[in-house]
């Protein structure tokens, strides 16, 4: 309940007033702000606290979050990666589907390859799950500083050439195949798309990116505008950045397409793509310019700009105005995608 005080601790005009949100968002931004303190240094312990702390999906956290689904059963497994590690994965199906293959969503979360874990996602997973009648495989893939680029990118197209093959089992319909997440899980998945077009392994249907983080040189306008956002600020990118990449000879640089999908030669090829952006982030340009990117190279491709809203906003549609339309486009999109081709 201290996060939800928090909220309604409106004393102190603090930055986040001179940002155009309704006041439940800055409410909200606010609370969020003072649980992590002024600045970022993402030194271990909060690296630490960070992946292992999720909302509880209970009242009154689920008014900010939205609800579990309770006509969705979620389990846990694992695949083994082409090196061998076993390789965590949230499951989220429709009850009452026993027998029947369902199209497979992989999502890839956000925290910029260094935070977040799977359980915070079970809301948006499970609820995509259910109202889009698919199986969520809601990838554990490896975080840096552990583990440096392009390892994130290796676990999250072995989770798709899994599940695309008999040994994600019989409850998988292997056409229909998405692949979807935010921020830096966005960056995944538009990675991934790109990898799988050029060296195949699973064939896609779809990609859905949100508010993805496709440019490594942070050079759109976007950054510089909003380097001081709720939530995700310039600093935070570089801090991410730098874990990610590290300083190694060996370290890919900014302008590779394995960091930066965005900088690929060819994009033509790839699936049909929704990319949905924040008005009030960073990320913003960059997203909207990968759009056009997709839609310049012959792709299919959509994209909405929330207004008023700033990174992360998603994760708490309870505190949006946009939040329940955003996630409708998103179900909308998997839905018509994943089962638009049909089996024979």
């Amino acid at each position: 309940m201290r996060f939800f005080r928090a909220c309604w601790n409106t004393g102190v005009v603090t930055a986040t007033d001179s940002w155009n949100m309704p006041l439940r968002t800055k409410l909200l931004v606010r609370a969020l702000n003072r649980s992590r303190g002024s600045d970022r240094m993402l030194v271990d312990d909060e690296i630490a606290r960070s992946r292992a702390w999720f909302a509880p999906t209970r009242i009154p956290y689920t008014w900010v979050t939205g609800p579990v689904p309770a006509g969705v059963e979620i389990a846990d497994t694992a695949f083994a990666a082409r090196d061998g590690h076993r390789v965590a994965v949230r499951t989220y199906r429709p009850r009452d589907t026993e027998g029947e293959a369902l199209p497979a969503l992989l999502w890839f979360h956000g925290g910029g390859w260094v935070l977040g874990n799977t359980r915070g996602y079970d809301p948006i997973c499970a609820w995509l799950a259910d109202r889009a009648h698919v199986t969520v495989l809601n990838v554990d893939y490896r975080l840096a500083p552990e583990h440096r680029a392009p390892q994130a990118v290796h676990d999250c197209v072995d989770a798709t050439r899994w599940a695309a093959s008999e040994a994600s089992g019989p409850g998988i319909r292997h056409i229909g195949l998405g692949v979807a997440g935010d921020s830096a899980g966005g960056n995944l998945a538009a990675v991934a798309a790109q990898v799988l077009r050029d060296e195949g392994g699973a064939d896609l249907a779809y990609a859905a990116l949100v508010y993805p983080a496709v440019d490594a040189t942070m050079s759109s306008e976007s950054v510089a505008l909003h380097a001081q956002a709720p939530i995700l600020t310039r600093a935070d990118m570089d801090a991410f950045l730098a874990h990610y990449l590290g300083d190694a000879e060996d370290a890919l640089d900014p302008l590779d397409p394995l960091v930066s999908p965005l900088h690929a030669e060819d994009l033509s090829g790839l699936p049909p793509t929704l990319v949905q952006t924040a008005d009030l982030d960073p990320l913003r340009d960059e997203g909207a310019a990968y759009a056009v990117a997709l839609r310049e190279a012959g792709v299919e491709a959509r994209h909405t700009n929330y207004e008023r809203v700033p990174h992360g906003f998603v994760s708490f549609p309870g505190a949006t105005r946009v939040g329940r339309a955003s996630r409708e486009e998103l179900v909308g999109w998997v839905r018509d995608h994943a089962h638009h081709t049909r089996l024979g």
